[in-house]
């Protein structure tokens, strides 16, 4: 019954008299799959916003997989909390600053054709990141701490950096505190994540078809 739910999801039919369109698995989730065309719809999108060339190598397309995994468990983990989910209109203002970014309008309908991606796709990436971030905050952020080491750890590094690019305005421990106090919780909460999502995968089949990443 599984392998005909798989094949009724990634086979589209065209219409009598046209070519058979086929998008092809690439990673079983349990009952669910990531298909081909949704790794190179990552892709594009992702190189779209960090305005790089598109990368569609097998390795990269690989990476592609384990983030859109990571994108379904979290998704999942978020409907069982019953976690509740942020507008699309949340994703309207950043939509406008990238729009903005590239000089309007018209240049930005030229720089999505060139990538070969839609609005949509665009649109539905950021307020994605949106949605991951906030739910990282809700899921995971009330149950780290920043400890006072960590904290002067995190403050000796940016110290070093700010040195580094020659700043002169360097703050004292104490006016910078709040913001390296932010910093670390921000990156025990994405530790913890990184923890929850290894042992989430271990519960899971999670199976990649090779045919997809040659």
């Amino acid at each position: 019954m599984r392998a005909a739910a798989v094949i009724a999801l990634v086979f589209a039919m065209a219409l009598p008299g046209t070519a058979e369109i086929v998008d092809r698995v690439a990673v079983s989730v349990g009952n669910q799959v990531i298909t081909e065309s949704r790794i190179l719809v990552d892709l594009r999108v992702t190189a779209f916003l960090n305005r790089t060339e598109p990368d569609l190598s097998a390795e990269t397309r690989r990476d592609a997989a384990d983030r859109l995994v990571d994108q379904l468990l979290i998704r999942r983990e978020m409907e069982a909390s019953t976690y509740p989910l942020p507008a699309e209109s949340e994703a309207d203002a950043p939509e406008k600053a990238l729009i903005a970014s590239v000089g309007g309008d018209a240049p930005y309908d030229d720089a999505l054709r060139k990538y070969g991606v839609t609005p949509e796709e665009v649109k539905h990436q950021l307020w994605w990141q949106i949605t991951t971030v906030r739910f990282i905050d809700y899921r995971f952020r009330p149950a780290v701490q920043a400890p006072r080491s960590a904290v002067l750890d995190e403050y000796n590094r940016e110290v070093d950096q700010w040195k580094a690019r020659g700043e002169t305005s360097i703050p004292n421990f104490d006016d910078a505190r709040a913001t390296m106090e932010q910093i670390v919780l921000e990156q025990r909460a994405n530790q913890a994540l990184d923890v929850w999502l290894g042992e989430t995968r271990k519960q899971v089949s999670i199976i990649y078809h090779k045919d997809a990443f040659q």
